[in-house]
């Protein structure tokens, strides 16, 4: 159950998104020849300032490390145990592998590493199975049911706009490749928005 414990750690679903998408727009300020729209927000990474983005990486997958943890203290439990808080825990990981397994400028062309998408794969599956399967778990908490239908709605979104921007926009070639940057972005707002969503309702429960 919910206890200053959770309340506490529930400062990370706030701090970690707002964080990561300052460092990325600062980034944006710092590297002109970089595109929000047509590049993804991996490949800042290749640049001098790359360093920013894989701290960025490391900050942000901890935070969503430790928010999951704390969405597990603060939903009560249910038949699913801790399967959605682990998947959310998952995709944090995820985010941290991005940052270890980081984007490089190869001759001049920013480079995505096969390495790399194994973290960004874990990253935006396990959140969007995440909040699909926890939805279920918040549903049986009537502190959290109000919140349930549009956790679940979230993590679908995730599911689509990740397989969207996987098959349809990353690779060259592909139908909307020079929408890339702004569809991950639109994904990241829709998964980010629900974090701090939920991280301020848990850091408004007191019991």
């Amino acid at each position: 159950m919910s206890g200053p414990r959770a309340r506490t750690l529930a400062l990370a679903g706030l701090v970690g998104p707002t964080l990561f998408t300052a460092l990325v727009i600062l980034q944006g300020l710092l590297q002109p020849d970089y595109s929000h729209v047509a590049m993804p927000i991996s490949a800042l990474a290749a640049w001098p300032a790359g360093w920013i983005q894989v701290l960025n990486f490391h900050i942000a997958g901890a935070m969503i490390i430790a928010f999951a943890y704390a969405l597990n203290l603060g939903v009560a439990p249910s038949g699913q145990g801790v399967l959605g808080s682990g998947l959310l825990a998952a995709g944090g990981l995820g985010i941290v592998l991005a940052g270890i397994f980081s984007w490089k400028m190869v001759d001049g062309v920013p480079t995505e590493p096969p390495s790399h998408v194994v973290g960004a794969v874990l990253a935006f599956a396990a959140t969007g199975l995440g909040l699909v399967v926890f939805s279920q778990r918040m549903k049986a908490d009537s502190r959290w049911r109000d919140l349930a239908g549009y956790t679940l709605v979230t993590g679908a979104a995730v599911l689509v706009l990740f397989v969207t921007v996987g098959f349809f926009a990353i690779d060259v070639g592909t139908p909307l490749h020079g929408w890339a940057g702004l569809l991950q972005r639109i994904l990241c707002a829709v998964w980010f928005t629900c974090l701090v969503v939920l991280a301020v309702r848990l850091r408004a429960m007191r019991s």
